[in-house]
């Protein structure tokens, strides 16, 4: 099955490769590798929701922006290499989460990346990790996710 084929059979549609919001690409290759710069949840170029996770924005709803955020990159590694048929593993996901002081459940709401990922690439979506709070993200956007991909 391909990467499109399974995305079909999941409801997936990636969508369009968000503009950058600054002075940056969405996506580099080097060597054998894919390096994506941080993806906001944008939906059609817009954010869902902003503000700081555990105050504006619940864990529940920043999973799935985290999620969101995935397949931004996914779309942006798709329009740097052509087909994801060409990654052989999700190698790091870097997860930011704009986090109120007193929220400590970066690591869950950064699972919404990680499980759509697992969905879409089986064990070659198993990777290494990072979940980090921070004080404030791009555009008071509640999360920002990276990709690294092998390629085959």
């Amino acid at each position: 099955m391909t990467v499109d084929e399974k995305l079909a059979a999941l409801g997936i549609e990636l969508p369009s490769v968000a503009a950058p919001v600054a002075a940056y690409v969405p996506a580099v290759t080097s060597g054998s590798h894919v390096w994506t710069s941080g993806q906001l949840p944008f939906i059609e170029g817009i954010l869902p929701a902003t503000g700081k996770v555990g105050a504006q924005v619940s864990a529940e709803n920043a999973t799935e922006y985290a999620r969101i955020a995935a397949l931004n990159a996914l779309a942006a590694i798709k329009a740097e290499i052509g087909s994801l048929d060409r990654i052989k593993r999700v190698v790091k996901v870097v997860g930011f989460v704009a986090s109120d002081p007193s929220f400590t459940g970066q690591p869950g709401v950064i699972n919404g990346a990680s499980n759509v990922l697992g969905e879409i690439f089986g064990e070659a979506g198993v990777h290494a990790r990072s979940a980090v709070g921070v004080s404030v993200l791009p555009l008071d956007a509640p999360v920002e996710v990276e990709l690294v991909v092998e390629l085959a």
